[in-house]
């Protein structure tokens, strides 16, 4: 395996685990408006990504940097491409972490529901932005001999990559409810599985159609078999979820991301991102990677540094692994400055 070959597949990696972690953390934020009922509810769904949602979100960063290192040309014209949707993404990861800090600083219905939207909004937002910018590296944006877009600032809002939006906000509300159900107790718990059992076919409608799709643009029998496989894993996911096997259900959800996400990238691979004028100019693992000494350098750095972030991020999830009902969350309490 050559070293390009090789971090293509670290970078899918690296996305991959973005959408499994980052999926169930987006999708609790829009579930404040879509889901919880009264603010005790509310305060649930935030304790439960409270001790890790910021660590979700250096796997954004990590599969950015990564990206630029190991594949600059990439890097450069999908970012470049996106500065609109990228932009957006940006602002409502901000809005979701400052209403996670600021909701609860001031005793005021009003107060707490404006960042109750901040936060439901900011979610979806970046959910919808991060899956139009992936749904578009599969399938292409009008890149030039030089790798530069070709168009005007909105040549990126293709129906791919709507569809695409669709398809990870889609993903991260029905992987929040399967979340819930192992995370919560009690009649959120209840809930959160109704909500899945119901909803799961439609959630992950626009990723199995993104999925396939991609098959009929470059997919190949390596391609199929992984998407077969995911098939399964999702009937599987709704089975066990109507069964109350929470554990199954969410492993199952995270196995059809993880194979449709394969299928994906084998079905793109070696272009990394395609030219929708000319095939000629396509972006590939060869053309578009940096020179084999950086790409030796960064190798060796993340031998390193990939376990011990996953042993950390794992450890935390540990600590944090108990379940959380309404009756662990205290009444809210005013404190007076002295």
């Amino acid at each position: 395996m050559t070293l390009p070959t090789f971090w293509f597949i670290v970078i899918a990696f690296l996305w991959v685990g973005y959408l499994f972690l980052e999926g169930f953390d987006l999708g609790v934020g829009m579930l404040m408006k879509l889901f919880a009922r009264s603010e005790r509810d509310r305060r649930v769904l935030l304790n439960t990504i409270g001790p890790v949602w910021d660590g979700n979100e250096v796997w954004l960063i990590t599969a950015g940097a990564m990206t630029f290192a190991a594949f600059p040309m990439w890097y450069a014209s999908l970012f470049s491409a996106l500065y609109i949707p990228l932009t957006l993404v940006l602002l409502g990861l901000i809005f979701r972490a400052v209403s996670i800090e600021y909701r609860g600083k001031h005793d005021s219905d009003s107060w707490r529901n404006r960042w109750d939207w901040a936060m439901a909004l900011g979610s979806f937002v970046s959910a919808f932005g991060v899956g139009a910018a992936l749904a578009l590296t599969s399938t292409g944006l009008p890149l030039n001999e030089n790798g530069d877009r070709v168009g005007g600032a909105f040549a990126w809002l293709t129906p791919w990559a709507v569809l695409g939006g669709l398809a990870v906000v889609g993903f991260a509300l029905v992987h929040a409810c399967a979340f819930l159900m192992l995370k919560t107790d009690g009649e959120i718990r209840a809930r959160a599985r109704r909500a899945l059992v119901r909803w799961l076919p439609v959630g992950i409608l626009p990723l199995a159609a993104w999925a396939v799709g991609v098959q009929f643009l470059s997919g190949d029998l390596m391609s199929l078999i992984p998407l077969a496989v995911a098939v399964v894993a999702v009937a599987v996911a709704w089975l066990m979820a109507s069964r109350g096997k929470e554990a199954l259900a969410f492993g199952s959800l995270a196995a059809f991301l993880l194979f449709g996400a394969v299928s994906i990238f084998a079905a793109m691979y070696p272009v990394v991102l395609p030219s929708t004028l000319d095939a000629a100019w396509n972006l590939t693992v060869d053309n578009a990677s940096s020179g084999p000494y950086t790409l030796k350098v960064i190798t060796w750095v993340s031998v390193f540094g990939l376990p011990i972030v996953l042993l950390y991020q794992g450890w935390t999830y540990w600590v944090f692994r108990k379940r959380i009902s309404a009756d662990s969350i205290p009444a809210v309490h005013r404190i007076t400055a002295q």
